[in-house]
């Protein structure tokens, strides 16, 4: 796979994604959880969300239950406390894995564009990615980055051509 937009994925709901439809918008790709000290950045990311998706910036959120078991409800209880808790409008997607052989290939992907301390591997809940409008370009946060943090990164993605 070359970019990001030759990926598909399923949403909380079972609707099924083609990253395709994003050609020629920024990314900002999160591996989340319900239950996780760094939960409370679902607010910072709906501010983002709110703030930059007229001018093309995608928030996708794809819960994860690999990092100590922090979001063990099913697709719609997360989308449900997303909602709820967070006022999230922006998509939430199936759990899935982010490491090891049962990867998501979208983080197979993410991690093949990025390194971090720990290699290829995603650290813990709330690593974020931000993806150019090439689709190939990317920039990887730790989870103790917050989302606010990125708004130079992302006006800088949103402004080149």
């Amino acid at each position: 796979m070359e970019t990001i937009y030759d990926f598909k994925a399923l949403t909380s709901k079972g609707k099924e994604i083609d990253f395709a439809d994003f050609k020629g918008k920024v990314l900002l790709i999160v591996n989340t959880a319900s239950k996780c000290g760094f939960t409370p950045q679902f607010k910072g990311l709906e501010e983002l969300h709110q703030a930059y998706r007229d001018r093309g910036l995608v928030v996708i959120g794809f819960p994860c239950n690999q990092f100590a078991h922090q979001d063990p409800g099913s697709d719609s209880e997360i989308e449900g406390f997303c909602q709820l808790n967070y006022g999230v409008t922006f998509q939430i997607m199936k759990k899935v894995d982010v490491n090891g052989d049962d990867a998501h290939p979208v983080f197979k992907y993410l991690k093949s564009r990025t390194r971090s301390l720990l290699g290829s591997r995603v650290k813990w809940n709330f690593t974020k990615f931000l993806v150019a409008k090439d689709g190939k370009t990317v920039k990887r946060y730790a989870p103790t980055t917050q989302p606010e943090r990125l708004k130079a990164d992302i006006e800088a993605f949103l402004q080149e051509q």
